[in-house]
């Protein structure tokens, strides 16, 4: 540094020289193009202690960002409610307020508990009201039904939950079996669109001998416009203390199961019907 000032005999009057020159607003480049100096070293001896102009200062966008941080930092607000607020990271904001104290907590354990649980209220009413809105609309969707309609919906719903026969265990009756108050209704309305007479149509209940059978008889008679004394003997369901049922409570009413009297001709159109389905069906995948 010593070789590099001796370049410069004069050094002292070349200060004053540089620091007149910045006061009147000329950068470090202007200046040192002024006075000749090729040494960044010796301009910063030189300017030493003499601010720049403000021209020469460039500006900060995030000026602004971080002196509202700072505000909201000493009324209390936390990192997640500064970021949400101003939308600059988390990182940022640390770096800006740091050297402030830490705010006092909000709310107490119990107070940040209780908002979590109301939170989560809030949220699954929210979830709730969303899907029940898209069921309406799904159901709204669905308009009177044609016959052709009710048909093919009536030989899928018996091809999934009817009985059907097997290689090994010919079964040619039609026996439907459900615990769904309104598929036994929509399996009835088919079996009207197929003008089965009602003579043919029997009932029976199948239910966990723990349950309220009385009640279930009740339940379903009322359901389908019977008797109870209509009804077949019940199937109970021996009751297995060591397991634990869910199907529990007043809003277990059991299975019914609806047979058909002779219907071993209407079994073999199911079987037609579903093969047809079966086969339109892939045929549009093709």
């Amino acid at each position: 540094m010593t070789f590099a000032i001796s370049k410069y005999a004069d050094f002292e009057n070349l200060r004053k020289q540089a620091i007149a020159l910045r006061r009147e607003g000329l950068s470090r480049r202007q200046i040192r193009d002024r006075l000749h100096i090729d040494n960044n070293d010796i301009l910063n001896r030189l300017l030493e202690g003499e601010p720049p102009p403000e021209w020469t200062k460039r500006p900060n966008a995030k000026d602004d960002l971080r002196a509202r941080a700072r505000e909201l930092r000493l009324q209390g607000w936390t990192y997640d409610q500064i970021q949400v607020e101003l939308g600059c990271s988390k990182s940022s904001i640390s770096l800006w307020v740091r050297d402030l104290p830490k705010p006092e907590p909000r709310y107490t354990p119990e107070e940040q508990r209780a908002l979590m649980r109301a939170g989560l209220v809030q949220q699954r009413r929210a979830r709730r009201d969303e899907y029940e809105a898209a069921r309406e609309t799904a159901k709204a969707a669905i308009r009177k039904m044609t016959d052709q309609e009710l048909l093919i919906a009536g030989v899928a719903l018996y091809w999934a939950e009817g009985a059907k026969s097997k290689p090994y265990s010919r079964r040619e009756r039609v026996v439907f079996i459900n615990s769904d108050p309104n598929v036994i209704l929509v399996f009835l309305a088919w079996l009207q669109l197929l003008d089965v007479a009602e003579e043919r149509i029997s009932f029976r209940l199948m239910i966990h001998e723990s349950a309220d059978v009385r009640g279930a008889e009740q339940y379903w008679a009322d359901l389908v416009g019977v008797g109870t004394g209509q009804l077949k003997r019940t199937t109970l369901k021996k009751h297995n203390p060591l397991t634990t049922r869910k199907n529990t409570g007043e809003t277990y009413h059991g299975c019914l199961v609806v047979d058909v009297a002779k219907s071993a001709e209407l079994y073999h159109r199911i079987e037609g019907w579903w093969g047809g389905i079966v086969a339109h069906s892939m045929s549009g995948l093709r």
